[in-house]
C-alpha cells in the first residue's frame, strides 16, 4: 500500500501530539511510524536496519551507528528537535561513504527532513521538507 495524504497527515499529527523530539528515546518510534506512513508494515518489514554499525564512523575513527540504513536506497540520521542539521553534514557524508554510498541520505530533527543525493549535488540538500508539509511533498520521499 503506497503512502496516501491521509496516512501522511496521520503521521504528522502523531509526531506533533506525542513526540517531544528526543533523539535517543524517540527516533526508532519516529522512523517506524514514518515507514508505516509510506505503506510499509514497519522498518524491519521494509528491510531496513536500525542502529546500523558504521566502521570508522565516529569522529575518533571508532564504530559509529547510523540511525537507519535501508540498503541500497537510504541512510537516515536523526537529531533532536530543533538541532541545526548543518552541523551534521560531515557525519552524514562519513556514514554515506562507509555504507557503500546509498542513493539518498536524509537528516531529520523531527521538524525537518533534509534529503541529499550526493551523486548529483554534494553541498546542499536536494530537498528540504518541513514535517507539516510532508503530505504535500510526498514526491520528495521516492527513495526507490
Amino acid at each position: 500500500m503506497p503512502a496516501t495524504p491521509a496516512s501522511l497527515q496521520k503521521f504528522v499529527q502523531y509526531c506533533q501530539q506525542h513526540l517531544k523530539g528526543d533523539e535517543k528515546g524517540e527516533s526508532q518510534n519516529f522512523l517506524d511510524r514514518f515507514f508505516q506512513a509510506f505503506g510499509h508494515e514497519g522498518v524491519q518489514e521494509a528491510g531496513a536496519t536500525l542502529e546500523q554499525r558504521v566502521k570508522k564512523g565516529s569522529k575518533k575513527g571508532n564504530t559509529g551507528f547510523a540511525d537507519l540504513a535501508w540498503k541500497p536506497h537510504l541512510l537516515i540520521e536523526m537529531k533532536k528537535r530543533g538541532e541545526d542539521l548543518n552541523k551534521h553534514y560531515a557525519q552524514a557524508v562519513t556514514y554515506w561513504m562507509q555504507l557503500q554510498c546509498p542513493t539518498y541520505v536524509m537528516l531529520c530533527n523531527f521538524d525537518e527532513f533534509w534529503i541529499y543525493d550526493f551523486r548529483k549535488q554534494s553541498e546542499e540538500p536536494i530537498e528540504k521538507v518541513a514535517l507539516e508539509r510532508l503530505p504535500d511533498r510526498v514526491g520528495a520521499f521516492a527513495f526507490r
